[in-house]
């Protein structure tokens, strides 16, 4: 398979094979259309993601005998619950198979995408892939001797920073290609949404308020008093509120919703005549003097209304039905191209167990 290949071959240390030959050759892992991935860039990524994992001082279980892992352990174990070399091995393989999965399952799916954005004629340019990783990086570290710190945390370099940019931007414009024009949704579906969920669309009747929260009734009651002698909201509210949302806001508690408050204050509240002091009320948080500002009666939204928010939903729901679809297909691909060698064989192997999940890896890169 013709590669655009440069990048890839440095990074992960490819060892060219005779694409057909079948096999895994010495020094590789696993090959995906008779080109390899490399032990030494598998050891890479294992270590990266020991790291991540929060191993970074600890020994990397190394199989098949894990004894400095087995060690490490039962040197750990001191003074506690007495562990056994058994018991510190079967530790060490269960981290060792989860490490290394993780690991395979990164490499094949770099390996899966570029193959994917090679047959759909998409490609990055390195321009672009350097842009946006300098973006990253200055929202991520602004100062440079955070990255160079974490860069000696991780384990990572900075190629290998870019080349995860770089497929994380092909994922991204796979995903496009898949999912174009499955966001365009026919009037009849909207119409017959709204029909069928006439219910979604009611919306119970809403008061605007001012408020003012306080924590004892001696409190209320003297806010009450201030605002009777004609003071303002907004000077009440910053004296004897409690509560600093509407503090901030002059006392105001826009869309209070029928029977989202409790159950006293919300009573109060819809009971209360628009433009009239009342209170206090006790509630939970503490004491309610308020003053409804505005009243809305329930109601349900038209289909005009609603269309917005119908078609935005239904353009979701086709794009993820497409996507879905998609990618069960492009597993089912690219596992039949791809190869494990003994010891590295995991579920995204041909000659690997078969399971029900769905991969992500063109999914989010």
């Amino acid at each position: 398979m013709l590669r655009t290949g440069l990048v890839t071959c440095a990074l992960l240390g490819v060892v060219a094979t005779a694409a057909g030959c079948g096999g895994v050759p010495g020094g590789a892992v696993a090959t995906i259309e008779g080109e390899a991935i490399s032990r030494e860039s598998f050891d890479h990524w294992l270590a990266v993601l020991a790291r991540s994992g929060g191993r970074a001082d600890a020994e990397l279980p190394k199989p098949p005998a894990y004894e400095a892992c087995i060690s490490e352990k039962r040197a750990a174990a001191k003074g506690g619950a007495k562990l056994t070399d058994a018991q510190a091995k079967e530790q060490c393989r269960r981290e060792y198979h989860a490490l290394r999965d993780q690991a395979l399952q990164l490499l094949i799916s770099f390996r899966w995408i570029e193959g994917e954005a090679e047959e759909r004629g998409i490609s990055v340019e390195d321009a672009d892939v350097r842009e946006s990783f300098e973006q990253l990086k200055r929202q991520s570290f602004p100062e440079d001797a955070d990255y160079r710190k974490f860069l000696t945390a991780s384990g990572q370099t900075e190629q290998d920073l870019l080349m995860r940019v770089r497929y994380d931007m092909l994922s991204n414009k796979i995903r496009e290609q898949v999912t174009k024009g499955k966001e365009e949704v026919a009037e009849a579906r909207i119409a017959e949404y709204y029909k069928a969920n006439r219910g979604r669309f009611a919306e119970p009747e809403r008061r605007d308020l001012q408020v003012v929260v306080t924590r004892t009734r001696a409190k209320a009651e003297q806010a009450l008093a201030a605002l009777a002698a004609g003071r303002s909201w907004a000077s009440v509210a910053r004296e004897y509120s409690i509560d600093r949302t509407t503090r901030a806001r002059a006392g105001k508690l826009p869309a209070v919703r029928r029977g989202e408050q409790p159950k006293a204050l919300d009573r109060a509240i819809f009971d209360a005549a628009k433009g009239t002091i009342s209170g206090p009320v006790k509630a939970p948080a503490g004491y309610y003097v308020f003053e409804v500002t505005r009243t809305q009666a329930a109601h349900r939204q038209t289909l005009e209304q609603a269309r917005p928010t119908i078609e935005q939903l239904l353009a979701a729901e086709g794009q993820q039905k497409a996507l879905e679809g998609y990618l069960d297909e492009f597993r089912r691909e690219w596992r039949a191209k791809t190869e494990c060698g003994e010891g590295y064989v995991t579920a995204d192997c041909k000659n690997g167990p078969e399971v029900a999940e769905r991969t992500a890896a063109a999914g989010s890169g």
